[in-house]
């Protein structure tokens, strides 16, 4: 069994970039609700604990609160922002408003020897995202660190606690991996027990005692999550897993056809089910984001049963879930930003005894190192996230085929010129907006469709920044896009990081 550090969600929005860093270090780290109670910390026996950030404020009626046993525990423990601000306020410091706050990059000034900061007493920037501040310290604390505005870092040593006001997890932060890698082995003293491969055996010896000689129905759409899963469950069952693919018309141009021709000559059984009416039908009137991410849920899992029901008795249905589609689905203090397909739309009445999902603890870049390690294509594994509900989200307001053609045909001419250059964007694709612009084509004026396109940089998928694409590249993906599809009349680029804005815009 690998250590465990602990992640404590105290409704922070860094919470998987904290627990994708722990596990970057060889150390297994899983998220937990923030008001976990001591007696189960205990049994879990974590080597380490993370107190994530949170919107609340520490001194407000209701402010979500870790179990006051936590720091008796004599377990090292490390409180980043509102997790500082909890920690000393829960220990008799004192927490108030900090005037105007602190919100980006802020100079760091280092006051004395830490093992957070090893023997460096440099300054550095530091990402800053608070509006309180810690104004007293708890009995047995010292300030390590501060900025013009506020205390940076405290810690009582002799107990093994540590705050930081700043994000160490994101990029922002000079050295911020390096300040949790000195928690985890020098305060903590992590060995860097976890490994991929050990990940991978374990899931498959546990497929194989659960399912025994009966078969898996696999929903599979052909992105890196759900053809991971397949090559891990093959690996596990040969021979006993049906691939069902639903082409539901929500995919980018000629997707439909690329994913069957990579699983159809394999050594599994390849199902692809035509819904593409049946799913613009069910998604007519639908506006809002969220619905159409349950309808599409629910859509798929109906399929999914149908084609078990012509197969015969299937107990089992596996998914291509993984680690961030349940924390981003809500639970504990954490704020639900989007339901995915295989977590928040599944129905109640499901029809299959049992949900396979030997993905569900794992975060994208962990699913890429293992699709390597099965041998999967490096096009299907390196490919680019694509939302579960597909293009739907990428089509502003109400789904219809004519919407989707255009949304299809842009996207297709934005990744062929980007696919050409030879430094590219972590991630690029078009959305259809919900606007109408004034345009003239020839000697006559249009009112036609407008074009977003997102192009983004980035480490880990939970944060990015918006890719400084070249105005000549801009200028070309613009005009291919005006001049080869009629009913769009305008381009723009969409220049937001995240936060504060999202990767997708539904």
């Amino acid at each position: 069994m690998s250590e465990l550090v602990l992640i404590l969600d105290f409704g922070g929005q860094y919470k998987e970039l904290i627990a994708s860093t722990v596990r970057g270090l060889s150390i297994y780290s899983e998220i937990m609700p923030g008001d976990i109670n001591a007696d189960e910390i205990r049994r879990l026996d974590p080597v380490g604990i993370i107190l994530t950030g949170g919107p609340k404020s520490a001194y407000a009626p209701g402010s979500p609160l870790c179990d006051p046993e936590l720091f008796g525990l004599g377990i090292p423990v490390l409180g980043i922002c509102y997790g500082m601000q909890m920690m000393c306020r829960m220990l008799g410091g004192e927490v108030a408003p900090g005037g105007a706050g602190e919100y980006g990059r802020a100079a760091v000034t280092v006051l004395r020897q830490s093992a957070l900061f090893g023997r460096t007493d440099k300054p550095f920037d530091a990402l800053m995202s608070h509006g309180d501040v810690v104004t007293r310290l708890p009995e047995g604390f010292v300030m390590t660190a501060a900025t013009s505005s506020c205390a940076a870092a405290c810690e009582d040593a002799g107990r093994k606690l540590y705050g930081v006001q700043f994000h160490p997890e994101a990029k922002h932060t000079d050295g911020g991996r390096e300040i949790i890698r000195r928690f985890l082995y020098d305060v903590c003293g992590a060995s860097g027990d976890h490994r991929l491969e050990d990940f991978m055996d374990d899931q498959i010896r546990c497929i194989r005692e659960k399912v025994g000689t009966e078969r898996i129905l696999l929903a599979l759409s052909g992105g890196v999550d759900s053809s991971v899963c397949a090559g891990l469950l093959s690996k596990a069952v040969p021979g006993q897993l049906i691939c069902v693919f639903v082409d539901h018309g929500l995919m980018r141009l000629n997707e439909g056809d690329e994913v069957e021709r990579l699983f159809s000559d394999r050594q599994l059984s390849f199902i692809r089910v035509n819904a593409q009416k049946r799913f613009i039908s069910k998604l007519k009137g639908i506006t809002d984001p969220e619905t159409k991410r349950k309808v599409i849920g629910e859509e798929f899992v109906r399929v999914f049963e149908e084609e078990a029901a012509k197969l015969g008795d299937i107990r089992f249905l596996a998914q291509g879930t993984i680690y961030p589609d349940i924390v981003e689905s809500g639970g504990g203090h954490g704020a639900t930003i989007k339901s995915h397909h295989n977590v928040g739309g599944l129905p109640d009445n499901l029809a299959f005894a049992e949900i396979i999902e030997p993905l569900s603890g794992l975060f994208k870049d962990e699913v890429r190192a293992i699709g390597k390690k099965l041998g999967l294509p490096s096009s299907f594994v390196k490919r680019q996230p694509f939302p579960g509900p597909g293009l739907a989200v990428r089509v502003m307001g109400e789904v219809s085929e004519d919407k989707l053609d255009i949304l299809k045909k842009a996207d297709a001419i934005l990744r062929e010129e980007i696919d050409g250059m030879r430094k590219r964007p972590d991630q690029y694709f078009a959305v259809l907006t919900d606007t109408r612009s004034v345009g003239v084509k020839g000697d006559d004026r249009t009112y036609d469709r407008v074009i977003a396109v997102r192009a983004v940089t980035t480490d880990d998928f939970m944060t990015c920044d918006y890719s400084p694409l070249s105005h000549r590249t801009l200028n070309k993906i613009s005009s291919r896009i005006t001049a080869e599809i009629p009913s769009v009349s305008r381009v723009v680029y969409d220049i937001t990081s995240k936060p504060p804005a999202t990767v997708e815009w539904e």
